[in-house]
């Protein structure tokens, strides 16, 4: 059986609520937890061997092979499991998700996580990583806010980024934004299609993985 290394984190969750999605339980991935907190993943050998960066999660396959990055992992899941599909059915969709999900790994997850290690997380990855200054943190911090404005602005009235239903994209944006809810962050002003949007998709079963403890 594959195995999920995993922790708390937006990332794992990412691959997380996707392989709920794709309808795939504790019977077909092990998840092996470590303690982000204490940085479990970047002290402890075994997972080392495995994964030398030490970065969240990685999926560890049957014949020892392990992916890493939580994008290529459920595009991995993806081709395994076409169906539900959450990366487009043609060649044309799933350059449109692609699009929508680089576009907002650009302009909101980097800058919003370099500001929050640099910020809030200082004390607990400046021990273990290169940070920014507290001052570049906060213009970044500030950088990933006006993406956000600008997406609550490509969602209009819509709850879906792309191809008019819920897809990779979605789930990328649902879980920084809770990631942000977790670490103290707030929605900007004037982006009240993105308060509907994750109101919307807090209700998907898949979403209940950011009201559990691990």
């Amino acid at each position: 059986m594959p195995k999920l290394h995993s922790s708390l984190g937006p990332n794992p969750r990412l691959v997380r609520m996707f392989l709920v999605e794709k309808g795939l339980d504790e019977n077909h991935v092990e998840r092996v937890h470590y303690d982000i907190i204490t940085g479990e993943n970047r002290q402890n050998p075994a997972y080392l061997a495995k994964n030398p960066l030490g970065t969240m999660p990685a999926l560890e396959l049957d014949d020892g092979t392990v992916l890493t990055e939580s994008w290529p992992i459920c595009e991995f899941i993806e081709e395994m499991h076409p169906q539900p599909n959450l990366f487009g059915e043609t060649p044309l969709e799933r350059a449109e998700v692609r699009k929508w999900a680089r576009l907002f790994d650009q302009e909101v997850v980097v800058p919003m996580t370099m500001g929050f290690r640099a910020g809030a997380g200082r004390p607990m990855f400046a021990p273990r990583m290169s940070v920014v200054s507290e001052a570049a943190g906060a213009e970044l911090s500030a950088m990933a806010d006006e993406k956000w404005r600008w997406f609550d602005q490509a969602l209009g009235g819509s709850n879906h980024i792309a191809l008019g239903r819920f897809t990779f994209a979605d789930l990328l944006i649902f879980c920084f934004a809770n990631f942000g809810f977790t670490v103290g962050w707030k929605l900007p002003e004037g982006t009240a299609n993105l308060a509907r949007f994750i109101d919307t998709h807090n209700t998907r079963p898949s979403a209940d993985i950011w009201r559990q403890a691990e």
